[in-house]
């Protein structure tokens, strides 16, 4: 039985393959096709719309592909008959085997076939070719190929824009170059949408850094000193983004926005209660974000204002234990915390704009430092508070009885310096005393005591690393937001630079100020600092060299740079100064005792007459030309009544 079934199958198999085989050669043949050329009766064009039942628009369409034309149909008709006869003579006389003259038909009827493929799939076909990216021997999407291009720099895709057509269409792609101008740090939360080039807008934004950076080397911008005559002596500054403020001995404080010196908001009020006190209580600390701004004064009252507006404080209240001794305003929220003696408090504003307390605690001993940790989530800030030789740290969700986490305690060495970023905190801490190390009581001749920083992690309020080594005691540090690098500054009148990753010794050490530095900061490639005689130094990192300096006559107490920008104050120790007389009631008429803020814009362009010093565009004539700076004449003095020869 099953013989007979493959034999039967067999036959079968036989008799389909010989149907076929006639099926095809009536196709081949024109002469037996229904509606052929031959037939005089029709043309393609009709043949098309009723035997394919197609829309008509579609064989317009499908005839425009394939050269049909009404006036050129006959011409074209007879032009393909000759083309067929001569390629007839051709085989005829090359006398091809059968194998190959069966592929060559099979190849032209291939041809006839692909020339009558329709509209739909020829815009399908269009459309892979699009969207398929070739990717050696395969073709991948072109989602999936962007994701991979997205791994690569500037220089690995230019490199690939010159393999291949579709390698460079989709290395000029937006969102590839929208990348990497935020991963650059440039126009930071833009979108997608808010540049029409992106790679033009990287590249614009990288020839102005280069430029910015050739202005801080070479001191080439502006320089404006921001004074205030009414306020008499300065007591405290702080700046963030445009805005400066600043805090007088008169009571007054003063906000200037460097983008918009004529702004309204300039003109803050302080409260009633100070106002109507005579004399007015000056200035103990002030902080400035780019939203809010705050000011303590000695009596314990605190204002706070807003930026935008301006005019009376937003909220005010006074503290019970009398002057403030910190004061910190958070960067990206707005939250205010404040401390006086061993009280601090924390007061946030709600998302209807009331301000309220959301924490009070009291610590041990007395607050030395307060600062708030940025990036932090909205409602919920976290306050480091430096107290003695213990730090602690503060967040709202705290009961009102709980005690505040201890992070840092080393009894006999007090915290000299704190410094907060969004992930580590770090401190430095006096060399002498007593210290708990290792599990005993060690005197401070031990070298390791002497001077450390200690760098804790903020998420997991652990130590990470202790870095510097010193015969002084560390009294200002710095750790910058965007690279892993913590600078400080000590009484040994160093600057030392710490690399976090590696966790090692110094890669800079910088002999900077004979009086100590009292103010520093870095970033990528260099350091702005300032010392107690009243130098302001900027250091290059790689060649470990001062670039320029700037001298005033009092201590350093503020540097703050960002892009291209740079805000130094020079504050006065002695806030009652003794004048030129001795009969002189007012005692700060003379500007040498008053201290002095700079704002140095290195965006401005050489060829500028703007960015010659104020000094040197003096012609002698006007009184505000001289002051107690001048060592030298310089070429760009004029003189009055100087005649040219």
């Amino acid at each position: 039985m099953a013989d007979e079934e493959l034999l039967a199958f067999r036959r079968s198999w036989k008799q389909e393959l010989t149907d076929k085989k006639e099926v095809k050669r009536q196709d081949a043949d024109p002469a037996v096709r229904p509606g052929s050329p031959s037939d005089p009766g029709e043309s393609p064009s009709t043949r098309r719309q009723e035997g394919d039942g197609e829309p008509k628009y579609v064989s317009i369409a499908s005839g425009l592909l394939d050269g049909r034309t009404s006036p050129l149909l006959d011409r074209l008709q007879e032009e393909r008959t000759k083309k067929q006869q001569q390629q007839q003579q051709q085989k005829k006389r090359r006398h091809h085997s059968t194998a190959d003259s069966c592929s060559s038909s099979g190849s032209s009827q291939q041809k006839k076939a692909s020339k009558e493929e329709k509209l739909v799939d020829q815009l399908i076909h269009d459309l892979n070719e699009v969207n398929d990216i070739p990717f050696f021997d395969v073709e991948l999407p072109y989602e999936l190929a962007l994701k991979i291009f997205q791994y690569l720099d500037c220089t690995e895709l230019g490199r690939c824009a010159q393999v291949s057509k579709a390698w460079a269409q989709l290395a000029e792609d937006e969102v590839l170059w929208y990348r990497l101008c935020l991963k650059a740090g440039f126009r930071p939360g833009a979108g997608v949408c808010d540049a029409p080039c992106w790679k033009s807008t990287l590249r614009d934004c990288r020839c102005s850094h280069n430029t910015v950076r050739s202005n801080w080397k070479s001191r080439v911008g502006s320089i404006i000193q921001l004074q205030y005559e009414l306020g008499k002596v300065l007591c405290d500054v702080s700046s963030c983004d445009n805005f400066v403020l600043a805090g007088y001995t008169s009571g007054d404080v003063r906000l200037w926005d460097t983008l918009h010196w004529d702004s309204p908001a300039s003109y803050l009020k302080t409260n009633s209660l100070s106002a109507n006190t005579e004399p007015r209580p000056p200035v103990s600390h002030v902080q400035v974000s780019s939203s809010l701004a705050a000011a303590t004064y000695q009596d314990g009252c605190v204002d706070l204002w807003s930026t935008e507006t301006g005019g009376p404080p937003i909220h005010h209240y006074q503290s019970a234990g009398g002057g403030l001794a910190a004061l910190a305003l958070s960067p990206d929220s707005p939250t205010l915390a404040s401390a006086s003696g061993p009280h601090v408090r924390l007061d946030h504003c709600d998302d209807r704009g009331y301000w309220r307390t959301v924490r009070r605690a009291r610590l041990p001993k007395p607050v030395d430092s307060l600062l708030l940790v940025p990036g932090r989530a909205p409602g919920r800030p976290l306050v480091a508070a430096a107290a003695g030789e213990s730090v602690y740290l503060l967040d709202p969700r705290g009961e009102e009885d709980e005690e505040p986490r201890l992070l840092h305690s080393v009894y006999g060495h007090p915290v000299t310096c704190l410094a907060v970023s969004a992930s580590q905190l770090a401190l430095g801490v006096k060399s002498s005393g007593w210290a708990m190390h290792d599990g005993g009581n060690k005197v401070g001749a031990d070298d390791q005591l002497k001077g450390p920083i200690q760098v804790y992690s903020v998420e997991t309020q652990q130590p990470v690393m202790r870095v510097g080594s010193s015969l002084g005691d560390f009294t200002c540090i710095h750790l910058s937001p965007a690279q892993p690098l913590l600078v400080c500054g000590n009484k040994d009148r160093r600057v030392r630079l710490f690399d976090l990753r590696s966790g090692g010794p110094s890669v800079v050490s910088l002999y900077a100020h004979h009086l100590g530095v009292t103010a520093v900061q870095a970033d990528d490639w260099k350091i702005v600092s300032g010392g107690g005689e009243g130098l302001v130094c900027v250091w290059e990192l790689r060649a470990g060299a001062k670039l320029w300096e700037m001298h005033n006559r009092h201590p350093v107490r503020h540097v703050h740079f960002q892009g291209s920008t740079l805000v130094t104050a020079n504050i006065p120790d002695e806030k009652t100064p003794r004048g030129a007389c001795i009969t002189d009631d007012d005692l700060t008429a003379h500007r040498r005792h008053r201290g002095v803020i700079s704002r140095y814009d290195f965006s401005e362009d050489a060829t500028s007459q703007d960015h010659i010093l104020p000094i040197c565009r003096s012609n002698y004539a006007e009184s505000y030309g001289y002051n107690y700076n001048i060592g030298l004449a310089v070429p760009y003095d004029v003189l009055s009544g100087l005649h040219p020869y």
